[in-house]
């Protein structure tokens, strides 16, 4: 199972990275990932925000299901009307651009036209403007949630990989105001090793 610090931790061999994408987590794991976007007030990855601690709320409507993270204040849209992804050409998102359709009780969400610059966990797992995230949102019971996630990233893993998230469900809760920059003082201190 994946988890907030390494997206390959149940990997016996580790993700198959390619290895420029090996050296690059390599550097920064080394720097203790004090480059890591949220690190900087910068928007997480979609892993990470799947695997933060902090609540978030989902909201579906018709046409588009919110979900909006407490972490970063995040906003991702995954539009459920029908459309189709982006051509290959778009601006770069750090969220990319989702559409999502229901297969039964589960949602079925494929994201691509990420920025090249996406960490997938805190250790810095790359993600490139090449990949492609498949989402399959389910809830087994009134409480949980589970999200099986295939990453499809042919400029930096040999292969496809699976990985796979558990939350709990907290639906009368509210999201607290998290303004990041905010009295902000750790950013000159995150100097690695």
């Amino acid at each position: 199972m994946a988890t907030f610090f390494n997206i390959g931790a149940g990997f016996k061999e580790g993700l198959p990275l390619r290895p420029w994408a090996a050296e690059l987590l390599k550097k920064r794991t080394a720097e203790n990932s004090k480059d890591n976007p949220d690190a900087h007030c910068l928007p997480m990855g979609l892993m990470q925000l799947h695997e933060h601690p902090q609540p978030r709320k989902i909201i579906q409507t018709p046409g588009v299901i919110l979900i909006i993270y407490e972490a970063n204040s995040g906003l991702r849209q995954i539009f459920t009307d029908g459309r189709s992804l982006p051509p290959k050409d778009v601006d770069p998102w750090w969220y990319g651009y989702s559409v999502g359709k229901w297969d039964g009780d589960t949602l079925v969400v494929e994201t691509t036209g990420f920025r090249d610059d996406v960490w997938l966990d805190v250790n810095g797992s790359p993600l490139t403007e090449s990949g492609k995230m498949i989402e399959r949102f389910r809830r087994p019971n009134y409480g949980s949630l589970e999200i099986e996630v295939t990453v499809d990233d042919p400029k930096a893993y040999t292969k496809p990989f699976p990985a796979k998230v558990s939350q709990r469900n907290m639906p009368a809760t509210a999201l607290l105001e998290f303004i990041c920059q905010e009295n902000e003082k750790s950013v000159p201190h995150l100097v690695g090793k």
